[in-house]
Order: structure tokens, then C-alpha cells, then sequence
């Protein structure tokens, strides 16, 4: 993250929002922030419109909301771009993922059939379980690249845009690792697209028109993606902000609040396993073994950080960590996770946790779109570029350098994020919870 601590320059203007993926959580965020709109809801998870932050200490305290103390981009001034296999507009897309009512897409139909998707890039080799025929054709992948651009520039155009932030919401890919002479360099990178090099993953050709042309991104699912060095590269070049990845919205989010709790009180745990059905299309693409293991790393990198075995050898030395997801159509976008714990308390003597979280996949991910939108657009606003590890907390698997481990304690996290907005306004920062109020 880096900043000249400069101005933070107005958000007056429209902010374009583009999602490569227009299916169940996009619709959902889209369809919310009509709905906010026009006063017939509220935005419920999301931290920009309903969060505070205490600034000032003893009688001075006050608890500002986060939309009042930084400036971020007013919802009205929202405008949205989408790309996806299919070519249903955004109202029959959410018809089709089923997670919000008729009634209330029907009152906002007219808005949501404005959001047309441009033809997809896809390849079927990263993503087995999709098909579809809304798909742009080029001679190579560097064409593509080319032509993602030029859907971006004439939307801008079109709705007389000021600014842009891209950010990822289609599906997971299947599991990749740097290769050499293709993601290490922006070079080698830029050559492998013009030579159609099979191992560039389409959501790198949507990472690297967005950040090309300046234009922050954020990774919502577990791609490799922006861990190719070549990509870090060009975000720095063209000094653009970029996160990841991995919206954390349901089971995960529950280990990162549960988990730091076993640590404070020093409770010890032998085993975590953790098993999902889901029914959408998510679900539907997990189902395969290769895209399951790209999200499987990103759920299985939780624990460890928070745990750290290599401290508490006596609480957490071999606990064993199992993720399942199975995919049950019948189940649709409400997804059911299953928590088995079994902890180790005093003496040694064995207990076990079990929870049962029945969510809406959407529901939760859809606000962690929005928040990213805003404040990714605020970190480009304010000068900072790269990895922005300061929104660590909307991440299962957080970037981060490479000469650093990521945090994932969901309260570590969240202090990270208020302090940041702190430093950007120039407010002390708080290093400790005072016993008369809580930020």
C-alpha cells in the first residue's frame, strides 16, 4: 500500500463498476443498490453505509458513520458493467439465480434490464462445469485483452464515467501456480498473450485490461490471478490499487471470529471440519475437483495464521483442517455449512463445537461488493496503489507481499481498516479499547 499522503481527490462524478460474471452475487449487490435507492431497504452487511468509527478520546469520543468521515462515492452516483457467458440482461439473470424475490426485482425491473452483459471471456479448460455461447472470439488472447478495453472506454463514454473499479465476480477457475516465462514478468506476460499462451487464465486477461488502463481490481474469487508477479507488476507501474481474493462471506468468516476467541482464552484444538452443500452455480462449478481445489487452499489457509502452531505447539501442534463442498441443486443459492470442533480445555479434557450455519451465499457477498467498490475507489482517489492489505477484512485468502504472511483475524483486521481511514484523514489512530466506548 503506498500513498503520498496527498489530497484525496473529490469523489464528485460517476463511479462505473464492472463485474466479469453477472450471476447470482452480482445481480444481488446490483438489485440492493437500487432497491437503497429508492428508500425501500436498508444496506444491511455493509460496513460504508452502516459502519462507525470512534475518533477523539474520554469526553471528546465521538462515533462518526464511516460514509460521514471519509469520501466515498454516493450509491446514486453508481453506474454498472457486466460481462457473462450468457446474454440475459440483469433482471432475468437474477430471475434465474433465485435468491431475491419477484416482487421486489419487479420493482426495480426496468433498472436491471438496463445492465446488459458484453459477450464473456471464457475458456472452458479453467472453469469445466460452465458452458455458454455469449463468448468473445480473437485470433489470440492478447485480441481479447484488447477487446475488454474497448467494452470499458465506450462504457465510460457512454455513461460520461469518472472513474472505474473492476471487481471480480464470476467463478472460481481451476487451481494455478506461477509458471516462469509467462506470469513473472509484465513482459513475459504481454508476449505470452500475444503467442496465445493457454496457461493465462481469463480472469487475468480481465486483471490485466482493468489494471492497463488504470483501473483498480479486486479478485473475488480464489484465481491465481493477481498472485502472478507480472500483474503486481503493472498495478505498481501504472500505480493502481488491487486486492484480494476471495469474498469472505460464509464458513470462513465464521473461523475468523471463532477461532481468535479458542486463541485469546488459550484453548487448545485437535480438529476443524467443515462441510457445505450449495446449489447454484458456484456450487455447480466447485463440483469439479480442479476449481474445488483453487477454493479448498483459500478456506485451508485460515487457521494456521490465526493459531500459529508454531508458537502454541501444546494447542494447536497436527490439529487436522478438512473442507468438503458438495454440490446439491436442490439447495439453490442458500447454502448450508456444518462446523465440527473439537477442543481441548482444561487438564486436557476433550469438548466439541457444532455449528450449523444456514446463509444466503449472495446475501452475504453481496454487500463486501459494494464496501470493496467504495473503498477501493477512495485508496485510488487517495494515491495509494498496489496491494491494499488494509481490506484484508473482505478476504478468506488476503494479498499481501510476498515477504509477508497475511492476517486473518477478523478483529486484527477490522482495527486495520478503521486505523487506515484514520491515518488517510489524518486522526490519531487507536491502539487500544478504551472501557468507556468501542470503535
Amino acid at each position: 500500500m503506498t500513498s503520498t499522503k496527498a489530497d484525496i481527490k473529490s469523489p464528485e462524478g460517476k463511479l462505473g463498476v464492472l463485474i466479469p460474471g453477472l450471476g447470482a452475487v452480482s445481480t444481488t449487490f446490483i438489485a440492493g443498490v437500487f432497491l437503497i435507492r429508492k428508500g425501500l431497504t436498508a444496506p444491511i452487511g455493509s460496513l460504508t453505509q452502516l459502519g462507525k468509527i470512534m475518533v477523539g478520546k474520554g469526553e471528546n469520543t465521538k462515533h462518526v458513520p464511516i460514509k460521514d468521515f471519509v469520501p466515498l462515492a454516493n450509491l446514486k452516483d453508481l453506474e454498472f458493467g457486466a460481462w457473462d457467458l450468457f446474454q440475459d440482461d440483469a433482471y432475468d439473470s437474477a430471475i434465474n439465480a433465485g435468491v431475491l424475490s419477484r416482487e421486489q426485482l419487479d420493482v426495480i425491473k426496468d433498472e436491471l434490464k438496463s445492465v446488459k452483459p458484453w459477450k464473456a471471456v471464457f475458456d472452458r479448460d479453467y472453469v469445466k462445469k460452465l458452458d455458454g455461447s455469449w463468448v468473445k472470439k480473437a485470433p489470440s488472447l492478447w485480441d481479447l485483452a484488447q477487446m475488454v478495453k474497448e467494452d470499458i472506454l465506450t462504457f465510460k463514454k457512454e455513461r460520461n464515467l469518472d472513474r472505474m473499479v473492476m471487481i471480480w465476480c464470476a467463478s472460481t477457475e481451476i487451481y494455478q501456480e506461477t509458471v516462469p516465462g509467462v506470469h513473472d514478468t509484465l513482459a513475459n506476460f504481454e508476449k505470452a498473450l500475444k503467442e496465445n499462451n493457454k496457461k493465462i487464465a481469463p480472469s487475468m486477461i480481465y486483471a490485466y485490461a482493468a489494471l492497463d488502463l488504470g483501473i483498480p481490481f479486486m479478485n473475488g474469487a480464489p484465481n491465481h490471478c493477481l498472485d502472478a508477479p507480472a500483474l503486481r507488476e503493472l498495478a505498481e507501474k501504472n500505480k493502481v490499487a488491487m486486492g484480494g481474493k476471495d469474498f469472505k462471506s460464509g464458513q470462513t468468516l465464521m473461523k475468523t471470529i471463532l477461532a481468535p476467541g479458542f486463541k485469546a482464552r488459550m484453548i487448545g484444538v485437535n480438529g476443524w471440519y467443515s462441510t457445505n452443500i450449495l446449489g447454484n452455480r458456484d456450487g455447480e462449478v466447485l463440483d469439479d475437483p480442479e476449481s474445488f481445489k483453487t477454493k479448498e487452499v483459500s478456506k485451508l489457509s485460515v487457521l494456521d495464521q490465526i493459531f500459529q502452531p508454531h508458537l502454541y505447539p501444546e494447542l494447536y501442534k497436527d490439529y487436522t483442517h478438512v473442507v468438503r463442498i458438495n454440490y446439491y441443486p436442490p439447495r439453490g443459492d442458500n447454502k448450508e455449512g456444518w462446523d465440527n470442533i473439537d477442543i481441548v480445555g482444561w487438564l486436557g479434557y476433550p469438548m466439541q463445537i457444532k455449528v450449523n450455519f444456514l446463509c444466503r451465499d449472495s446475501i452475504l457477498a453481496a454487500p463486501i461488493v459494494l464496501d470493496l467498490a467504495l473503498f477501493t475507489d477512495l485508496a485510488q482517489r487517495a494515491g495509494m496503489y498496489g496491494i491494499q492489505e488494509w481490506l484484508s477484512f473482505y478476504w478468506k485468502s488476503p494479498m499481501h507481499d510476498f515477504d509477508k504472511e497475511p492476517v486473518h483475524d477478523l478483529f486484527v483486521q477490522l482495527m486495520k481498516l478503521k486505523n487506515t481511514l484514520r491515518w488517510l484523514m489524518d486522526v490519531p489512530l487507536v491502539t487500544y479499547i478504551g472501557t468507556e466506548s468501542y470503535d
